[in-house]
């Protein structure tokens, strides 16, 4: 390698920046210098970000959401945040809902249960008026063209951009993460001295993660000139950090159903059956719930100490919206975690019952009824299912007595006005025979009826848990480790045990909705604790090879000033399921087309299969563009080779480079949202 190469590459190394968004500016028909797949690995020189005082976790949850944070000196002290106002008899309020209220002109008004509350209280001719919104991070998930245009729709039917509730949801966030840590400090709290973190799926796409990145900036969360301020955590992988971290009275082992330490293990608190030693465990969990700082131990989990080296686990994230299936093994000695199969899972959330509940009520009170009783009384729907969410938490396999649900009074009123008979005459006719009326204003559901809602959504996760076990990846599973909000669901924990029949001991962290904010802030404290992760899908280029004829198809033939070409060849820069450690650089060089040229626009391309030839290929899509601004880096060289690294171990996809003759750095970016 020449001096002015390794000269470059000193360079792109230490650069390494996030990206920023760019727009797709057409395709030059590029002609890769360095067609070769040659990586560089670089695991141990991972570029250190700027010191921070304190990390500042972000759980945006589908149904609920919080923040956590520990300062850089303390990193053992992880303090959640302060008792939000409100909250519903039955349900926990260490976080708040994921619910957003705009006001009629769209100005952000209240989050959580500030914005649930204050839209509750709202007479309904007004309700009408305001925009709120809830369960809205699904659609970055389900939108197959994610782009900053996408738009959300508001509980009265009205449209609102996506990105603007985004960033209005972080900056709430930030400015009540700020006033606490002001009042901590006893002064004004700077956000420069912040790193912020922010969990999402690790099932979710590119875009997706980007649409995140470009809501923060937005929000004023962080700046696009410190970029490295923020970084995006992966929920399962949180997960999987603080469980190392667990001592035993911590956690529950669903692994035993006999009585183990004078504690029987169907004693119930909070939703999750606690095995701690005699007498504590009330005590324990009273504690626990009083407190809002967790200490950590800077020592290994006694759970943990049991693991060997190249020993196996599964995090299953359950939470409102998605569940994550996660794979991974132990690095010692230091402990790093290496993903050994790319994270799989999808839309089988809490909010799948949520959705059930309503295909029932169709079925009762007819689709026409209900759909207009949701734009007609927006409010009182809110009100309906809140009085459900807290039956659904109630809900066991063991149990014989019936469920009931409070109708608001403006459900049986409006249905009346609509049908022209009652409620319980809806009831009677439907031939749904396990849901009754009481005469106290309640749907009596009877148990089976509720576990009826549960069993699409848990047949999905068990059919997906089941489909993992089977691949050779897979093998041999220590523990399974069930984190999330709706891994407190008891009906999910039994389904799980049937499933696994003692092939893997499962592990339920206590407070196991704050598992995955408490990971996320020591995450934030040392992101370089993920050694190696797997890439979810085929990324690269098309470019121009040399024709060789009998290998190449004679339809991609193109001959252009005498020299035969062979178009659409994906030039892969990493392949579906390869391991990729952190800090590994996929290296290319590219030329401009003519020497006058500014800007260099590179489409990228995807697939999930491992193996692409050409890029026009079934379920190969064109997913992002690398724009190479090459403005102000003209030289007197024949030939301009701009070096181009991208890092693919990170969450993120990052990209940097460098004019190899002048050593100048090259703005480089990976838009995904464009497309």
């Amino acid at each position: 390698m020449s001096e002015k190469e390794t000269a470059a590459e000193k360079i792109l190394t230490e650069e390494m920046a996030n990206p920023s968004p760019a727009k797709s500016m057409g395709d030059p028909g590029i002609t890769p210098l360095s067609p070769s797949h040659t990586q560089q690995n670089d695991t141990d020189q991972v570029p250190s970000g700027p010191s921070f005082v304190v990390v500042v976790a972000i759980d945006f949850g589908t149904t609920s959401s919080g923040y956590a944070y520990a300062f850089t000196k303390e990193p053992e002290c992880i303090h959640t945040m302060r008792r939000w106002e409100g909250g519903d008899p039955g349900v926990s309020n260490q976080k708040t809902p994921t619910t957003i209220l705009l006001t009629p002109d769209r100005k952000f008004h209240s989050f959580g249960y500030a914005a649930r509350d204050f839209y509750h209280d709202l007479d309904p001719s007004e309700s009408k008026q305001w925009l709120y919104l809830e369960k809205f991070k699904m659609k970055l998930h389900t939108t197959a063209n994610l782009s900053i245009e996408t738009d959300l729709h508001a509980a009265n039917g009205k449209r609102v951009k996506a990105i603007d509730i985004f960033a209005y949801a972080l900056a709430f966030f930030k400015e009540q993460a700020i006033k606490e840590l002001s009042d901590q400090t006893g002064g004004e709290f700077d956000n420069n001295d912040v790193r912020w973190v922010i969990t999402v799926p690790a099932i979710w796409k590119m875009p997706a993660k980007q649409f995140m990145r470009e809501a923060a900036y937005k929000s004023g969360l962080v700046s696009r000139e410190n970029p490295e301020q923020l970084i995006i955590a992966l929920e399962p992988e949180a997960a999987s950090i603080y469980c190392r971290k667990l001592r035993l009275h911590q956690m529950v082992d669903l692994g035993t159903n006999t009585t183990q330490n004078g504690c029987s293990p169907t004693e119930n608190v909070g939703g999750v059956i606690t095995q701690v030693s005699p007498g504590h465990a009330k005590e324990h969990v009273r504690r626990n719930r009083q407190s809002r700082t967790f200490m950590v131990e800077n020592v290994i989990g006694e759970l943990w100490a049991e693991l060997e080296e190249g020993d196996r686990y599964v995090v299953v994230d359950c939470g409102g919206g998605t569940v994550d299936l996660t794979v991974h093994q132990i690095r010692l000695p230091e402990g790093h975690l290496k993903e050994l199969y790319k994270a799989s899972g999808g839309p089988y959330g809490s909010i799948g019952i949520d959705y059930e509940f309503e295909k029932l009520l169709c079925k009762i009170f007819g689709q026409d009824f209900i759909d207009q009783f949701k734009i007609k009384r927006p409010a009182a729907w809110v009100d309906l299912m809140i009085a459900f969410e807290s039956r659904k938490r109630a809900a066991a396999p063991e149990r014989t007595n019936p469920l009931n649900i409070n109708l608001p009074f403006s459900f049986i009123d409006y249905y009346k006005k609509f049908r022209g008979h009652s409620v319980e005459h809806a009831l009677r006719k439907s031939n749904v025979d396990f849901v009754k009326w009481s005469s106290q204003g309640m749907l009596r559901m009877n148990p089976d009826a509720m576990n009826s809602l549960f069993k699409p959504t848990i047949d999905h996760i068990i059919q997906h848990l089941t489909e993992l076990f089977e691949k050779p990846e897979v093998s041999d599973i220590k523990f399974l480790f069930l984190v999330g909000g709706f891994a407190e669901s008891l009906l999910l924990q039994q389904a799980v045990q049937d499933m696994l029949q003692g092939r893997s001991r499962i592990i339920i962290p206590h407070d196991v909705g704050l598992t995955i904010l408490k990971g996320a802030v020591l995450f934030g404290l040392d992101p370089s604790i993920i050694k190696v992760r797997r890439s979810p899908l085929t990324y690269g280029v098309g470019v121009l090879n040399r024709f060789v004829e009998g290998k190449h198809p004679p339809e991609k033939l193109l001959v252009k000033d005498g020299t035969r070409w062979c178009t659409d060849v994906l030039d892969t820069f990493i392949a579906a399921d390869q391991s990729v450690a952190l800090g590994e650089l996929v290296k290319r060089s590219y030329t401009p087309a003519k020497p006058s040229q500014q800007v260099i626009v590179i489409h990228v391309y995807c697939s999930e299969k491992e193996k692409v030839g050409f890029i026009s290929e079934p379920g190969v899509r064109k997913c992002g563009t690398l724009r190479l601004d090459v403005s102000g880096t003209e030289s007197t060289a024949p030939r301009r080779e701009i070096q181009t690294l991208m890092q693919f171990g990170d969450t993120e996809i990052r990209a940097m480079a460098v004019d190899v003759s002048t050593g100048r750095t090259v703005k480089a970016s990976i838009d995904f949202l464009s497309h």
